[in-house]
């Protein structure tokens, strides 16, 4: 089994997936194009599809709170943390005009580095004991 530790930063996991923006520079110029699509396409697709549940408020019941049961307080509060942060997010470049896709993108690109943070805890915990 991997490890996250391979990655030093929640933004080389989204290196990894794919769901960084590419980039078109040259002097003082800098372009950003859209996501660079490299990486793992099965990984990528899972993460756009857990952001549409972000269109829902934030909540902790049924299945997640059985799956929250017996979690590391830590690992709790970044869930908690990450579903107020993204349910906010997705409205939020929904007001300025973002389109769906590029709205569902931005929140699976931050949900990877939620799920850094939490592997993270978990992992550190581990070494711990």
């Amino acid at each position: 089994m991997d490890s996250f530790k391979r990655f030093p930063s929640p933004k080389k996991l989204m290196s990894y997936v794919g769901l960084i923006p590419s980039e078109s520079s040259s002097g003082e110029t800098r372009r950003q194009g859209n996501i660079t699509k490299t990486g793992n396409r099965h990984v990528r697709r899972l993460l756009v599809e857990a952001a549409w549940s972000y269109r829902f408020p934030p909540a902790i019941k049924g299945d997640l709170k059985k799956r929250l049961e017996g979690q590391l307080p830590n690992v709790q509060m970044i869930s908690w943390k990450a579903q107020n942060r993204l349910h906010k997010k997705y409205f939020r470049l929904l007001s300025r005009g973002k389109s769906f896709g590029k709205a569902l993108t931005a929140v699976a690109r931050e949900l990877a580095g939620f799920i850094w943070a939490v592997t993270q805890e978990i992992e550190n915990n581990t070494i711990a004991k």
